[in-house]
């Protein structure tokens, strides 16, 4: 608890604080403003676009992490032989931090030597993440989910396992369409899993990759990529805008909290422990 109140409660408030203040970038003098801060933000185009970005974006990522880790996991589970060296290749680039994954990226994908950027190129797709924003966008999805697949396809790879074999030889038994039988049993069986995972994934979106952001874009092209994570950054570190930058890193809190509050709310209705 004590842990919690210094390194989360307390620095929480402090935000809320300077979220009324305008202060200099020194830190030597504030002035109470009330709620200007958050006037200028939601009258602010970069900011709104940054924000419905950062939705967009974590809602892809989300989805597309989850839904290549669970057919990995179900097609691991599947295997009989070389089971571990199937989960080793796959879990091996979770130990990659953030900010390798996205220098990795660049230059896999750069315009001079990147190897894919020739690839992509020659399929006739003219990729250029430097100046196209749905390229640039496309690319960090691309990275984020391959740098979240791993954690995602453990844990249903471990909940696969979880489910009884008395269960699957049931209804094997009782269907013998594969398809159908993985929708109707096993998909279910994992509720709590992806439950769990949904939450974990949200909130990997809107935080975690603001080390693959911070090394593969910076924003660009012309802050079209910039999440609202990187927002506070930009003008609370590089713009030295404390007030501003407190003001959108609560606005990010309450929005992850209603994010998390729906999904505790509504979602987890359906699941069934």
């Amino acid at each position: 608890m004590l842990i919690i109140a210094i390194f989360f409660i307390w620095p929480a408030l402090q935000a809320a604080y300077l979220s009324f203040m305008l202060e200099d970038p020194w830190g030597m003098s504030r002035e109470f403003v009330g709620l200007e801060n958050y006037q200028y933000l939601f009258n602010s185009a970069e900011y709104l676009y940054s924000f419905g970005f950062s939705i967009v974006f974590s809602a892809l990522v989300a989805f597309l992490s989850l839904g290549t880790a669970l057919i990995l996991a179900v097609k691991a589970n599947a295997v009989l032989h070389m089971q571990s060296t199937y989960r080793v290749l796959i879990t091996w680039v979770y130990a990659i931090a953030p900010a390798v994954a996205g220098i990795t990226a660049y230059f896999i994908f750069n315009r001079h030597i990147g190897v894919m950027y020739d690839f992509l190129n020659s399929l006739g797709w003219q990729f250029n993440p430097e100046a196209d924003a749905v390229d640039a966008s496309a690319l960090l999805i691309l990275v984020s989910v391959w740098k979240q697949i791993p954690v995602n396809f453990v844990f249903f790879l471990a909940g696969l396992q979880g489910i009884p074999k008395a269960v699957r030889e049931a209804a094997a038994l009782d269907c013998a369409n594969e398809r159908r039988r993985f929708w109707t049993i096993t998909f279910p069986l994992l509720a709590p899993t992806g439950f769990f995972l949904l939450v974990i994934n949200i909130t990997y979106a809107f935080f975690d990759t603001f080390g693959i952001i911070d090394t593969l874009t910076q924003g660009t092209p012309g802050g079209r990529t910039t999440t609202l994570v990187y927002k506070v950054y930009q003008d609370g570190f590089l713009g030295a805008d404390l007030g501003l930058s407190s003001a959108q890193s609560v606005v990010l809190m309450l929005l992850v909290l209603s994010l998390t509050f729906v999904q505790f709310r509504f979602i987890e209705r359906k699941i069934h422990y």
